[in-house]
């Protein structure tokens, strides 16, 4: 694994969008983008998203974005689903793919511990080589 790329590249604001239209319409919930966060949260992911970064910046930015609630509901998953897609895309071993991105995802939706996230920040160094 590299140390910086642009993980989140692929995923334009359009894309990040449609897919809390997704997961809204799978649980019948309003599809709407808020007064306070959404447009300062559309500024940071365009500004950010396609620029290299270390997989733990790429993690804490989609944690950033769901923390400034930009839809009405399910920012947390929004995010999560993200760097989830992220780290599937990865070539790891499964065991090792699945507990990342546990923890990346947890990280996300902020339920995280701080010595989780740090062990987070430690093993993504060790990984960059």
């Amino acid at each position: 694994m590299t140390r910086t790329q642009p993980w989140l590249e692929s995923f334009p604001w359009e894309t990040i969008v449609a897919q809390n239209a997704v997961l809204c319409r799978a649980k019948g919930a309003l599809h709407r983008p808020t007064s306070e966060g959404y447009e300062k949260t559309r500024d940071l992911w365009v500004q950010a998203h396609g620029r290299s970064m270390t997989l733990d910046e790429a993690v804490f930015l989609c944690c950033q974005c769901h923390r400034q609630a930009p839809f009405c509901f399910y920012n947390g998953n929004t995010f999560a689903s993200v760097i989830a897609l992220v780290i599937k895309r990865l070539d790891w071993d499964p065991i090792q793919a699945h507990v990342v991105r546990s923890l990346a995802c947890h990280i996300v939706a902020g339920v995280s511990s701080a010595e989780e996230e740090e062990s987070f920040r430690r093993y993504c160094e060790s990984m960059s080589g």
